[in-house]
């Protein structure tokens, strides 16, 4: 069948849970060809599109009839549209023949081949009339209110026509639906129709004696499956049998969806053993720590299905001596899933646009596809585990599209999402090929949670190219963050927006960092014995000290260049300073960094090469992942700390720092990228632009040269924001808010079923 329906009061009205019903079944039934007839233009129809709630359609006519395009591509059908055209006598020439009209008022609304105007009933003159007749156009009067001047002969009723007989189309398998007498001309085809319930006065006189237009009672989507019923399409068993059941609720009151599990895997003599991380990051025990009240929950991640170990298990346990309700729910997926969506995809397309290195991206179709599939997979697993009115957080890029899936799969949900990564600006975002698509799905969440203010901001720019949205709340930055202090700052930043009757919230919620663990190691005697070593090594040089993972957002070849300058510019430092870059590895696989390390060594080859002297090496360079024990190590007695990536969603390497040498009484200078979220909230930090190469060697001068008063009361300025705004901040601060925005829906949904009670 072909269904043909009106948007505004039809397709996009009704009760939520008919709408649901509606849309599922269209989904499930790939046969049904869907057609938007709308008098909207194309333009306004385009972020319908990108609403993943929304199917997506076959075919769109809009423009009161005036355009008609395929679905996918938004390309004219030809040869319809060109007959359009042909008729068309231009925007100007209609606004000039109307411009003696007073009281005319042109609709400011995206439209192509027709002119629309706002006016009274009484300005619909007989010479208005004849002047659009002479132009050959028809004028369209409705509501009272809204005057269309169009192409002669041209509808929505008309182009629909043309649009079956040119697709093949048997009219008797067509249904058409609407609600105002702008959709008349539908109904004048010999088409099945439907005026939904609510529909207008006119209309409804206008079909009361055909026989094949049912006057729905339902309104919207409702109507809609009243007239498959009544007409009998998808047979005789009924809607209610054709429309799968996507997923039975689980018993989990907060499920976290994270690329990660919350515990190690390996294989030893061919069999998978499970142990707790040598050294996880704070997120994990943060998150971990939600479960420790008894709270019922799932931890949602990949692992690697090997037929070689035996059945895949779906479900494990992760620690029931302290989270005795909290399960791992596994996501299988194959070696070559991984592959794809994890090692390539992902960090070949996404990476390298997030952190504004689009030149550097590729993008891949078959790639998307593997990487939706997965996404999907995530959220099937999700909205498994997930009880009635759950909350589920997801975390960061790699699952991106999970919120439209699971939206779509249990309505019920409060949906969290946190952007670990940078989110950058609508001219670099806009790069990605599928942003409709993305933005789309994570405006499905009720609560957006990225690093820092600018961060959030550049999301609501981003959207606004996609949708119509509103900023129904704001709030300032400061005292938190920076303003205009840093590349990143920002003096304001947007708090909630409306799409679509949807409120979103969106917060800054910078990762803390866990001070305990920082303790933990300063203590060890091993740590105690190497930082004396360490300090004897170093007791007649200046250490700076950079750790970075091999990347080329890090920008540790524009580091090394501006330490070269330093000292050709300050001779003085020679034997007396040294760069100590410790270059984490990427994952194993990850062929892209390999031209990226060949050049580091080369640069180091270089300048080592021409200013070492006996005793003396300027950069000491070291490959390899070191454990977090040994890096608190050399964090105590590193001189300054040099972080400075070309664009850095946080760093919480810089904070590490901090921590270490305020909980040392340390006398460390932090010299930290501007580019860096933790830029706009690390007060006493010495900023830099890794763009420009004097500032970058000048700002790592300044550090070696400062006062040590200076330099303790710039430690205490932002020891005191690393201690205040640690991981358990950052946690509870997250899902407080979550959890508020669950409960006004909640309250939302009693207060509508009291009122239809």
């Amino acid at each position: 069948m072909l269904l043909a329906t009106d948007l505004d009061g039809t397709f996009l009205a009704g009760d939520p849970e008919n709408r649901l019903k509606l849309y599922r079944l269209i989904v499930a039934h790939p046969e049904i060809d869907l057609v938007f007839v709308t008098g909207r233009g194309l333009e306004a129809v385009l972020p319908l599109l990108s609403d993943p709630t929304i199917p997506q359609p076959d075919y769109i006519i809009c423009d009161v009839g005036c355009t008609v395009v395929h679905g996918a591509s938004q390309q004219a059908i030809q040869p319809l549209q060109g007959e359009i055209d042909e008729l068309w006598p231009g925007e100007q020439v209609v606004e000039s023949a109307l411009s003696s009209f007073e009281g005319l008022q042109r609709q400011e609304v995206p439209q192509e081949r027709r002119v629309s105007y706002f006016c009274d009933n009484d300005l619909v003159s007989e010479d208005m009339l004849a002047r659009v007749s002479a132009l050959s156009c028809d004028v369209l009067f409705s509501a009272g209110k809204y005057l269309d001047i169009l192409p002669r002969g041209v509808n929505k009723g008309r182009t629909l026509s043309r649009l079956v007989e040119h697709l093949g189309v048997d009219p008797e398998s067509v249904l058409v639906a609407g609600d105002t007498l702008n959709d008349l001309s539908m109904y004048q085809h010999e088409f099945k129709g439907v005026c939904v319930g609510e529909s207008e006065a006119g209309l409804l006189a206008a079909t009361e004696h055909q026989a094949r237009v049912l006057h729905a009672g339902a309104s919207g989507c409702g109507g809609i499956l009243e007239a498959f019923e009544h007409f009998g399409y998808l047979g005789h068993l009924g809607i209610e049998a054709e429309i799968p059941d996507y997923m039975n609720r689980g018993k989990s009151d907060l499920v976290i969806v994270y690329h990660r599990l919350p515990y190690e895997e390996v294989v030893e003599n061919g069999e998978l053993i499970r142990r707790r991380p040598k050294s996880p990051n704070g997120i994990i025990p943060t998150l971990l720590s939600f479960f420790s009240d008894g709270k019922a929950g799932s931890w949602v991640a990949w692992s690697v299905d090997d037929p070689d170990l035996g059945p895949f298990q779906t479900h494990t346990e992760v620690d029931t001596s302290r989270y005795e309700k909290l399960v791992a729910a596994r996501v299988a997926l194959s070696e070559e899933d991984v592959e794809i969506f994890y090692k390539r995809f992902s960090k070949e397309a996404f990476w390298p646009t997030l952190h504004t290195f689009w030149e550097r991206a590729t993008f891949r179709d078959d790639h998307w596809q593997v990487y939706l599939k997965v996404n999907r997979l995530f959220a099937e697993r999700a909205a498994e585990e997930a009880a009635e009115n759950a909350v589920v957080w997801i975390h960061d890029y790699n699952l991106w599209m999970v919120p439209a899936y699971l939206r779509e799969m249990r309505p019920d949900l409060t949906i969290a999402f946190f952007h670990h990564t940078y989110f950058p600006s609508a001219d670099v975002f806009n790069v990605l090929p599928w942003r409709r698509e993305i933005i789309g799905s994570l405006l499905q969440c009720d609560h957006i949670g990225f690093h820092i203010p600018r961060q959030a901001e550049n999301f609501v720019d981003v959207a606004r190219g996609v949708t119509p949205l509103e900023v129904t709340h704001k709030m300032g930055c400061a005292p938190r963050f920076l303003t205009y202090g840093c590349a990143v700052g920002l003096d304001e930043m947007s708090t909630e927006i409306t799409v679509n009757d949807r409120k979103i919230g969106l917060g800054a919620h910078p990762v803390g960092l866990d001070l305990n663990r920082v303790r933990t190691a300063l203590s060890d005697q091993s740590v105690i014995a190497q930082m004396e070593t360490l300090r004897e090594e170093f007791k007649d040089v200046r250490l700076i000290l950079s750790v970075e993972r091999l990347d080329f957002t890090k920008g540790i070849i524009e580091k090394l260049q501006a330490y070269e300058r330093i000292l050709n510019e300050h001779p003085e430092l020679k034997t007396k300073v040294t760069l100590m870059l410790i270059c984490v590895p990427a994952a194993a696989g990850m062929t892209i960094y390999e031209e990226l390390l060949s050049q580091i060594e080369q640069t180091v080859g270089r300048i080592n090469g021409q200013f070492a002297q006996v005793g003396w090496t300027p950069v000491q360079f070291f490959f390899r992942a070191l454990p977090f024990e040994e890096l608190v190590a050399y964090y105590t007695i590193a001189d300054v700390m040099w972080i400075t990536p070309l664009r850095d969603g946080l760093n919480l390497v810089a904070k590490e720092y901090i921590a270490t040498q305020g909980l040392t009484q340390g006398s460390g200078v932090l010299v930290l990228s501007e580019f860096a979220g933790a830029a706009a909230e690390l007060r006493g930090a010495i900023l830099a632009n890794p763009h420009h190469p004097q500032d970058l060697a000048d700002t790592c001068y300044y550090a070696l040269a400062i006062s040590r008063s200076e330099a303790r009361n710039r430690l205490s300025e932002a020891f005191e924001v690393v201690c205040r705004y640690d991981i358990e901040y950052w946690g509870r601060e997250f899902i407080n808010e979550v959890e508020r925005r669950r409960a006004t829906k909640l309250n939302k949904i009693l207060a509508i079923g009291h009122r239809a009670a």
